[in-house]
């Protein structure tokens, strides 16, 4: 048995992870998923004093609490960076780390660092504007029809002060840990080219694919659900 603590990306929840959660159940693991300060059902606690390190606290916070040892994290788009961020303070806790569809951060990195000019400038916009980064539309994930109004109804906006957050860590340690990245690759979002360069680059990474859109958890859990218990039984 593993224990499985899923970390959704930007503008989404632990609602997000619906789909997979009985398949997971279902193979014996105990999962654990967690709405990011500010978002999901946590969206009443939106502020522009919500940072990087507060999101890391969330999901660390969750591990202390649960006592969780070995455990499977897993990071979507933006939790990447959250994911990174945990594992550094706590890796003795950390069994292994699965980046799905997720940002590759390299110290003193941001959210922010690898997006291109034109994004990083339409972001700022959007926050400086509103306070908080607003949804992107769920066809931007290579969402359709149902799937599509399905997450739309639950998106909410993302904190703005978590962009160009950097976030520093000990390589080493990182380096230390089992890392897996899940690369969704039909359509594949721009913004995770970086990253699905970079995991191909370095040593010491496992690398899945999924002919799915940036929201495999939703279009594809079948297959998601697949490479997840592929892993935990390494």
């Amino acid at each position: 048995m593993s224990d499985f603590v899923l970390v959704h990306g930007a503008w989404h929840g632990a609602w997000c992870w619906r789909r997979v959660l009985p398949t997971l159940w279902g193979a014996g693991h105990r999962v654990f998923t967690i709405s990011l300060s500010g978002v999901g059902e946590r969206a009443h606690l939106l502020s522009p004093d919500i940072r990087l390190q507060t999101h890391i606290d969330d999901v660390a916070s969750v591990i202390e609490a649960e006592e969780l040892e070995q455990a499977v994290l897993v990071g979507h788009s933006y939790a990447g960076m959250v994911i990174t961020g945990v594992a550094d303070r706590m890796p003795a806790r950390i069994g292994q780390l699965v980046y799905l569809d997720a940002v590759v951060p390299e110290p003193g990195e941001s959210w922010s660092s690898r997006h291109s000019a034109a994004t990083q400038a339409e972001r700022r916009a959007l926050i400086e504007r509103h306070g908080c980064l607003p949804a992107l539309p769920p066809t931007a994930f290579g969402l359709q029809a149902e799937d599509a109004r399905w997450v739309e109804r639950r998106q909410t906006a993302h904190p703005g002060g978590v962009y160009d957050d950097p976030l520093h860590f000990d390589p080493a340690r990182l380096a230390a840990l089992p890392r897996s990245f899940i690369d969704c690759t039909d359509p594949a979002l721009p913004t995770i080219a970086v990253a699905r360069q970079r995991v191909r680059e370095q040593p010491g990474w496992q690398v899945m694919e999924i002919a799915t859109g940036h929201d495999a958890m939703i279009s594809a859990p079948e297959a998601l659900c697949d490479a997840l218990l592929s892993l935990a039984k390494q």
